[in-house]
């Protein structure tokens, strides 16, 4: 299983959310730290669900960089996060 896919499967079990969108920017990094041949160093995750409704975007960001623990401790150099609950604009 890829690492983006391991991603995508961790964050619908734990959040079961109502969108979900893993992006691998790992081409827009190289040359930059953390890079490897093959990609699958840096995401962008887009994700909407309501298990954020009244968190913090800290509190968001903490929920989910706890869920991919595993993926950030190894293969994840970089991880940008855009998490919101239902009906909200941004």
């Amino acid at each position: 299983m890829t690492t983006q896919n391991a991603i995508i499967q961790k964050l619908r079990e734990a959040f079961s959310p109502e969108s979900l969108e893993v992006k691998d920017e790992s081409h827009l990094h190289e040359g930059h730290a953390g890079h490897r041949v093959g990609g699958e160093t840096h995401f962008r995750v887009y994700i909407v669900s309501p298990a954020f409704k009244g968190k913090s975007r800290i509190e968001r960001h903490r929920m989910i960089n706890a869920t991919l623990s595993e993926e950030i401790s190894g293969s994840v150099h970089a991880l940008a996060i855009h998490a919101q609950a239902p009906g909200e604009g941004g």
